[in-house]
């Protein structure tokens, strides 16, 4: 398996797998796939990963700029984050994440943020504290991930295409 950067050839692929991810999700919307091409129509997918294998593409993570408390400031949101489904379990999502991590980290970013389940996000340091919230969602879930020494605090809020 190899992650690089999405490439325009990549984007139906990348949605079809979007798709298919969370069609099963109780907690989906069905918008998933929408949110990744809004943002990218936006300039506001900063940093777009696939995991390949051979010519098939099997996972995607999207990271865009967030707010905190309506100010923009260097963190990023993880998400959403996709793998195929008969390849799920197999640490895709986790290698893309960790990928992902490392990337914005490379380019000076302060932090990643995430809505999630914190048992699977905890193995990759995000801690939901209640430092950040977000809509009236549980503080344990509006998790945060620090890549420097500042810890955020206050309202999160996406980008609109996320929104």
């Amino acid at each position: 398996m190899r992650i690089r950067l999405e490439t325009h050839a990549d984007h139906a692929a990348i949605f079809a797998i979007t798709q298919a991810a969370f069609a099963p999700m109780p907690f989906s919307d069905g918008n998933e796939a929408d949110c990744v091409d809004r943002l990218r129509a936006d300039g506001d997918l900063t940093l777009s990963l696939v995991a390949e294998e051979g010519a098939d593409i099997v996972g995607h993570v999207a990271f865009s700029p967030v707010f905190l408390n309506d100010r923009p400031g260097g963190w990023y949101g993880l998400g959403p984050i996709s793998v195929a489904p008969h390849r799920q379990k197999q640490g895709i999502g986790g290698a893309l994440i960790a990928d992902g991590l490392g990337r914005l980290s490379e380019i000076g970013a302060k932090g990643c943020v995430l809505i999630g389940d914190p048992a699977y996000y905890g193995r990759f340091g995000f801690v939901g504290d209640g430092r950040l919230t977000y809509r009236d969602l549980p503080v344990d879930v509006v998790q945060w991930r620090a890549l420097g020494s500042d810890v955020p605090s206050g309202v999160l809020r996406y980008s609109s295409g996320l929104e």
